[in-house]
């Protein structure tokens, strides 16, 4: 075999990314927008040594769970990775992602995992949205999204997965632009003016926010756009977010607020929120709230606990189960989060015995609370995607709370966490995945770990 030899393959399965996996002489093959099920004329387009890539070039047999993708543009798109596959199809590989990942990576042989949690509505629950704004080959302005590993931009204004009103903010953008000759930004010569264009909707309050991310410090005739977009209902926020860099990174350092009050507020779980530019809240406020809600079952606090929160950000998660416990630390390294939280704690009329927070390294942070004696009932980790650091891990297990509740955006490193904690005195009690994601390859999962038995589960591994 060799490069751009085609091959008719059987899709048998699929790969962590979303792409279908068939064999071919003994040979795996990925094969991006195959599902299980088809069959398939495909092109290699890289080789390795027992493995390669292949680039769907004709569905010889559509798979019986194969559907009619609501957006004309997926295949190009980088976003839904798995929209051709039936919802529930969707449902069982990612319960299936995250129950191989406890077998491999956490080595467990009996999986504590409920089924997955689906949504009702699989479509338009996206509230942020970030586009990029280009030209076309015509040089007509586009927005849209990039295509899958390129900085292409796929037009369409209207995303399956984000909100309707991001389109009628998105026409009088572009129709803005056009009318009085505002440039787009070209990345190949750093020339042009609008970069992207932020959207932010409350999903309880219905207000909306946007925010051009601009190559300059100011934008021409901004006060017709302005005038445009306060006549949509809900518009509460607009704002200009100045970015002159050559990179990658969407937002620059400085935001000028030009209607409004910078911020829009909702709420989550039960928590009243305040959400700006640039803080990092759950794009799924429905299904966040399903996971929140099952971290908090998980935690099972008592009134007199000492609940500990590290890599927090706006503090949701504490806050949430602050009701249900006597005293709250939460930990987060970026400040802009962590002065939200502190906002929306001094609105809830707590102080800094009730609920502290702090700026800190969780790993960092959890050692110095450990040195210091500290012995949280509960200690409550949401870490990025890398999972956390053996730092925190190790400083986790030093305080031994009698209860540690995980919740973690990359099931790989939730199972290598889980087997770290398993193997200095834990017990997996249960795992509960939950599609935060849907028509995308991502899951989210929460793990309950103990110190011993409790009462209302059964200890599986």
């Amino acid at each position: 075999m060799q490069k751009n030899d085609e091959l008719i393959l059987k899709i048998e399965d699929m790969g962590v990314d979303g792409a279908g996996i068939g064999k071919s002489d003994g040979m795996t093959f990925f094969v991006k927008d195959a599902v299980i099920g088809d069959v398939v004329r495909a092109k290699i387009i890289k080789l390795k040594k027992t493995y390669g890539y292949a680039r769907l070039m004709e569905l010889l047999e559509a798979s019986a769970d194969r559907v009619e993708p609501n957006c004309p543009y997926y295949r190009q798109c980088g976003g839904c990775q798995i929209q051709a596959l039936s919802y529930e199809k969707q449902l069982e590989f990612k319960e299936n992602k995250v129950r191989n990942n406890l077998e491999r990576i956490g080595g467990f042989t009996k999986i504590p995992m409920e089924p997955i949690v689906g949504m009702d509505e699989p479509y338009h629950y996206r509230n942020k949205a970030q586009f990029p704004v280009g030209t076309d080959k015509e040089g007509h302005i586009v927005t849209g999204f990039y295509a899958g590993r390129t900085h292409t931009i796929i037009p369409n204004r209207d995303c399956a997965l984000g909100l309707p009103v991001n389109r009628e903010i998105l026409d009088i953008v572009i129709d803005f632009m056009e009318k009085y000759h505002v440039s787009a930004y070209d990345e190949k010569t750093g020339k042009g003016l609008v970069r992207h264009v932020l959207i932010r909707c409350g999903f309880s309050s219905q207000e909306k926010m946007v925010c051009l991310i601009i190559n300059g410090k100011s934008l021409p005739h901004g006060e017709k756009l302005v005038e445009a977009l306060r006549k949509i209902d809900g518009m509460t926020s607009i704002s200009l977010n100045c970015n002159t860099e050559r990179t990658n990174v969407i937002l620059g350092r400085k935001t000028r607020t030009v209607l409004g009050p910078g911020v829009i507020e909702d709420t989550l779980a039960g928590v009243p929120l305040r959400m700006g530019v640039h803080e990092f809240y759950q794009v799924n406020t429905p299904a966040a709230e399903t996971l929140y809600a099952k971290a908090r079952e998980y935690a099972g606090l008592k009134e007199t606990d000492f609940l500990l929160d590290l890599y927090c950000g706006m503090g949701t998660i504490g806050l949430s189960m602050l009701p249900d416990c006597l005293r709250l630390v939460g930990v987060e390294v970026v400040p802009q989060a962590v002065d939200g939280a502190k906002q929306t704690a001094a609105r809830l009329g707590l102080d800094a015995d009730r609920a502290d927070f702090r700026c800190q390294d969780a790993g960092a942070a959890a050692a110095q609370l450990a040195a210091e004696g500290a012995r949280p009932d509960v200690i409550v980790v949401d870490p990025p995607r890398k999972g956390c650091d053996e730092a925190a891990l190790t400083a986790i297990a030093e305080m031994a709370p009698r209860t540690v509740v995980m919740v973690s955006c990359n099931a790989a490193t939730a199972a290598r966490d889980t087997k770290w904690l398993t193997e200095h005195g834990y017990k997996a009690v249960e795992v509960q995945p939950v599609d935060l994601f849907p028509r995308t390859r991502h899951v989210e999962t929460v793990v309950l770990l103990s110190k011993g038995e409790i009462d209302s589960k059964k200890v599986r591994v």
